[in-house]
């Protein structure tokens, strides 16, 4: 039997085409758009005016790998904590992480095993203190700030303690000549290598993969992911494992690059770390990271370090840049969040 269905009471036309509203989606876009646009247009303009304050030493291309180089080692642990961040979290502990990784795997009795030790122990020590910034965090109850802290002071402890104030020597050859210019593929450094698959490996599992989704969906709102089946506390110590993966991986490029282990490592590395996610779009709240803008964040504040440095100028003044162009960067992506 055939059923008619009535048409609706207030006269519209159900048949005709109905119009799209722009979906939400395209909104984002245009917003991540413009911002890896707006610190591509900074990160030239450095190029810019170091080319032209010292053009024979910013545009060589050794000074140019030694740039990328040091972007390589904080670039991984801002990629770790982009992940953090995007899923409504912090960690704070990640500098005092890569220091004491960096002072365990160089410890006379780790050298002793080599290449593969060294490498183990770094990464060893990082998915260690992940872990327990994970257990705090998402099974103790503790806030991620406290938790973190708690790990930062620890970290800093131990680390100081292993080497007992001194600088512990790599002589490990087949670590030590990952840093050295015979290395090179290409003309790119080891450590720019393992820099770009970090970040492109993270641009996957970010975008394209499940935990991704989870990890933006536990960030914009606990609650509706846990409504929605995802373990958010399993979620939680996975994402803090990961970035003491990042910070493992870290330090063995740190160990690599200074050919040695010091408890002062990693110094201020949770800041650098935490700006360059949040120029590069990452949303200090959650919900939203990108892995690209991240590594511009990084590129910039590696540049301008560089800058400063080839020009003679004290720290205070590039620590105010810095600063500077944090607060540029967010008052850019708040006017073009609102206008979009």
């Amino acid at each position: 039997m055939t059923q008619h269905v009535s048409p609706p009471r207030d006269g519209t036309d159900t048949t005709a085409p109905v119009a799209r509203r722009p979906s939400a989606w395209h909104g984002l876009t245009a917003r991540v758009d413009v911002r890896t646009l707006s610190l591509l247009g900074v990160l030239a303009a450095l190029i810019l005016i170091g080319g032209i304050t010292k053009p024979d030493e910013f545009l060589d291309s050794r000074n140019l790998q030694l740039v990328l180089t040091q972007a390589s080692v904080i670039g991984v642990v801002t990629v770790g904590m982009t992940f953090v961040i995007t899923s409504g979290g912090i960690d704070l502990s990640v500098g005092a992480i890569v220091a004491l990784a960096s002072v365990w795997a160089t410890t006379v009795a780790t050298q002793e095993y080599g290449f593969g030790g060294i490498l183990f122990t770094a990464v060893a020590v990082g998915l260690g203190c992940g872990l327990v910034n994970g257990l705090l965090i998402a099974y103790g109850g503790m806030v991620p700030f406290i938790a973190t802290l708690a790990m930062l002071a620890s970290a800093r402890g131990l680390a100081l303690q292993i080497t007992e104030g001194r600088t512990q020597i790599v002589t490990v050859d087949s670590v030590l000549s990952l840093g050295e210019r015979d290395s090179y593929v290409l003309g790119i450094p080891p450590l720019v290598l393992v820099f770009a698959v970090v970040t492109i490996v993270g641009w996957l599992v970010l975008n394209r993969t499940t935990f991704g989704r989870r990890t933006v969906a536990v960030g914009g709102n606990a609650e509706a992911a846990r409504l929605a089946g995802i373990d958010v506390r399993r979620q939680r110590l996975y994402l803090y494992l990961l970035s003491g993966l990042c910070c493992g991986i870290a330090a063995f490029l740190l160990i690599v690059l200074s050919g040695s282990g010091q408890n002062t490592n990693g110094n201020l590395y949770e800041l650098d770390a935490i700006a360059a996610a949040i120029i590069g779009g990452t949303l200090l709240s959650g919900g939203r990271g990108t892995i690209t803008g991240s590594v511009l964040g990084v590129l910039v504040f590696t540049t301008i370090t560089n800058i400063f440095a080839l020009n003679n100028l004290q720290s205070d003044v590039q620590q105010i840049a810095k600063g500077a162009i944090i607060v540029a960067a967010v008052l850019v992506q708040r006017r073009t969040a609102s206008t979009t």
